[in-house]
């Protein structure tokens, strides 16, 4: 993981599937796979996740 790059674990938008092949995903994005979704993000856009909004 980047380090600028939010813990998935920590934001809202974050969940853990019922797919096995699946397993993290973001609500915000609609992505759904095996690495964080914010790494996901950083690789595609090069920016650390906008979305990240931490839980309460």
């Amino acid at each position: 993981m980047h380090s600028k790059n939010p813990n998935c674990f920590n934001c809202i938008f974050f969940t853990v599937t019922w797919e096995p092949k699946y397993p993290k995903a973001c609500k915000f994005f609609g992505i759904k796979g095996t690495r964080l979704p914010s790494v996901v993000v950083f690789n595609s856009t090069g920016e650390p996740c906008k979305a990240f909004t931490k839980k309460t």
